[in-house]
């Protein structure tokens, strides 16, 4: 055998332990993020005593009697009403002004263009929590508490939502499109509906999963504005199940558990939303 073949057998090795270290790499990536639901899951087939005092690898046999315990003490149906409103409405709302502030930043020249969008990336980096306390006397000022209108029109100021969206404007739309659509007489608004919304599909729909999945997760601020019941998200229902003297922790993983299901949907058909447009997008920019 000469030092050629030799040459190519330690290539193959060194490609096979390579390729061994990255899948191992990723496999272990997978089940630190899988272990979170595996819990999860687990858990809210067992009682409380059993999910405080023991590890648990096999499922138990109290998922139906966890599901009742939670819909006695909160009202099921109602939080996830509650949660698909305010997340539905913050999606939409949110990503409609924030893709308008983008394509102004992206496409407009105008003075303080440069200034404005370096505020924005500053904001973008300071923590909500930050100003949640001023949040609260703003709006109890107002007299805005237990509203939904508190917890939507305030999303529209989302840094990182028109940060990523003038990133992918500036790539995804060329200027020739806009100049011809102005040379057949379209105005600004129209042009933003038909030509620049269906070109930006891809990011809307990126966004837009991320927008919903977080509105729907919120659980800090939701508490702080609201305080009837009946208006509870999902999430806060979840945190008030308790039996006579502590946290049913029973019902609780049942809550969760039943909370992530149009998550998943939403990001089942999300993902083929996205890889069907930005095909569709590489094909007119080709």
């Amino acid at each position: 055998m000469d030092n050629k073949d030799n040459l190519v057998i330690q290539t193959k090795i060194k490609r096979f332990i390579s390729r061994g270290l990255i899948y191992l790499f990723a496999i272990l990536v997978a089940v630190v993020a899988f272990y979170p639901f595996f819990v999860m899951i687990i858990s809210s087939t067992h009682d409380n005593y059993n999910i405080v005092a023991r590890i648990n690898i096999l499922p138990g046999t109290h998922l139906k009697e966890n599901f009742e315990r939670l819909t006695q003490n909160i009202d099921l149906y109602r939080g996830i009403i509650n949660s698909l409103i305010l997340a539905a409405a913050v999606t939409i709302i949110q990503n409609y002004f924030t893709m308008m502030a983008a394509y102004a930043f992206s496409k407009y020249n105008f003075k303080g263009k440069n200034f404005l969008f370096s505020v924005v990336l500053v904001a973008m980096m300071l923590p909500g929590q930050l100003g949640i306390i001023g949040f609260y006397k703003e709006i109890q000022a107002l007299k805005l508490l237990n509203s939904y209108f508190t917890l939507i029109v305030p999303t529209i100021a989302n840094c990182f939502a028109v940060f990523f969206y003038k990133q992918y404007i500036d790539g995804a739309l060329p200027n020739e499109l806009i100049e011809a659509a102005i040379m057949d007489g379209c105005g600004e608004l129209t042009i933003y509906h038909k030509l620049v919304l269906p070109l930006v599909i891809p990011a809307l729909v990126t966004q837009g999963v991320m927008t919903f999945i977080g509105t729907w997760n919120s659980y800090l601020t939701p508490l702080i504005v609201l305080n009837d019941k009946k208006k509870f998200t999902l999430p806060l229902m979840i945190a008030t199940v308790r039996d006579a003297t502590h946290a049913d922790y029973g019902a609780q993983y049942v809550g969760m558990l039943v909370s992530i299901i149009p998550m998943v949907i939403v990001f089942c058909f999300a993902s083929k939303i996205i890889m069907e447009k930005i095909s569709i997008g590489a094909a007119v920019k080709g």
